[in-house]
């Protein structure tokens, strides 16, 4: 089927820009899904939640040739892993990761007030969210799993097959099928309009998100980059995009592949549609909405206020307008100029290394802090859904 979905996206300007044929191409990967990781959850599907993770720990732990009772698509889901494709660099994943890591809170920052609210604008991909009901019901829980997620990839030795980065991207690929295979079944999923639940072009918009956004973010903070860092931390997203069942034509080498990509996929989307400002205003607003105590609301009311200037500055005038963000008040102002300053103080953190900031180590800590108050002692499972909100 090479088609898009019907109701977000805008061609014409997309053809004129890329061609017919390189659009009809990119359309049949909205019905692409990932039948390695499919088959895998479906032959796991009649065991019990507690067996069916301990068979998935097993075979990250030991090796699925070690898991005497695991599948046939099973064994075959972990083979192809432990193939690592010839192009994977460790030294330059390690490096990729040490940029992430040095950018510290500014990381964190790009993370959620850009790079998962720009994944939000798209009226097609940011469904099976809404289905799943986490994001509304359990922001703290989720994005704590998020960062999780983000600060394991980046760790030293986290791609590693014994890594904790490996392990993580392992189980979100299983996350997505599972979630895959219960939109596909759900009659409130309208494949017509919006395409195969977590279809390719989904899975690779989120590594997007995840490398090429966070760049374009760390950048409007005035983050300092060189070439080759840019190009470390995209062949790092582009290492975890092949563990997550990303199509070999989506999964960038260079910055200037995952720019035209990222056009690509800006232009096949719709505006921000309600779902859209729901999820927004829940990720925004989740301070404000745990605050118990006077102090702690007023605090939470100026970091959202901080928050929905960041993000606005960010996203631009036309997609903050879109989800619906108060309009720019006197943050609005301070924003650039914190840029400014921080652009130019880079200059000088690069030639003095041994600052007790602005180090990957220091942002490691940043990490494992945020992280682990944001947990709560209940750690990141990524384990598959039992049933959505659908």
């Amino acid at each position: 089927m090479h088609r898009l979905p019907t109701r977000y996206v805008h061609l014409d300007a997309a053809r004129a820009r890329f061609g017919e044929a390189r659009v009809a191409r990119f359309g049949a990967l909205f019905w692409r899904g990932d039948p390695l990781a499919d088959a895998a959850v479906a032959s796991l599907a009649e065991r019990p939640r507690a067996a069916r993770e301990a068979l998935i720990d097993r075979c990250l732990r030991e090796g699925v040739a070690r898991v005497d009772d695991a599948p046939e698509a099973v064994r075959a889901f972990f083979a192809e892993l432990d193939e690592v494709p010839f192009w994977v660099d460790p030294e330059r994943i390690a490096r990729g990761g040490a940029f992430f890591l040095r950018a510290g809170i500014l990381g964190g920052l790009v993370l959620g007030t850009y790079s998962l609210v720009a994944g939000y604008c798209s009226p097609a991909g940011n469904k099976p969210l809404m289905f799943s009901g986490r994001l509304e019901d359990d922001v703290p829980r989720r994005l704590a799993e998020t960062s999780r997620f983000v600060q394991a990839v980046s760790l030293p030795g986290g791609m590693a097959r014994g890594g904790a980065g490996f392990a993580a991207t392992v189980k979100v690929r299983l996350i997505h099928a599972a979630v895959r295979t219960m939109l596909a079944r759900s009659p409130r999923w309208n494949e017509a309009a919006w395409g195969l639940p977590i279809n390719q072009v989904d899975m690779s918009g989120t590594a997007l998100l995840f490398s090429y956004i966070v760049l374009d973010g760390l950048d409007k903070f005035g983050f300092h980059a060189t070439p080759q860092e840019r190009e470390d931390f995209l062949h790092l997203w582009r290492y975890v995009a092949w563990l997550i069942g990303v199509d070999e034509s989506l999964r960038c080498t260079s910055l200037d592949e995952a720019r035209t990509l990222w056009e690509l996929l800006s232009m096949t989307q719709g505006p921000p549609d309600d779902d859209s400002r729901a999820l927004a205003r829940a990720l925004i607003e989740s301070g404000d909405r745990q605050a118990r105590d006077p102090a702690a609301r007023f605090r939470a009311l100026r970091m959202k206020a901080v928050g929905y200037a960041i993000s606005r500055y960010m996203l631009g005038d036309a997609y903050a307008d879109g989800l619906g963000y108060p309009s720019k008040g006197a943050l609005a102002h301070l924003i650039p100029l914190f840029r400014h300053f921080h652009a130019r103080a880079g200059a000088t953190l690069r030639v003095l290394p041994d600052l007790p900031f602005a180090t990957p180590e220091a942002g490691a800590r940043y990490w494992e802090t945020i992280v682990n108050t944001a947990l709560q002692g209940v750690p990141a499972s990524f384990a598959m859904p039992e049933q959505l909100r659908v």
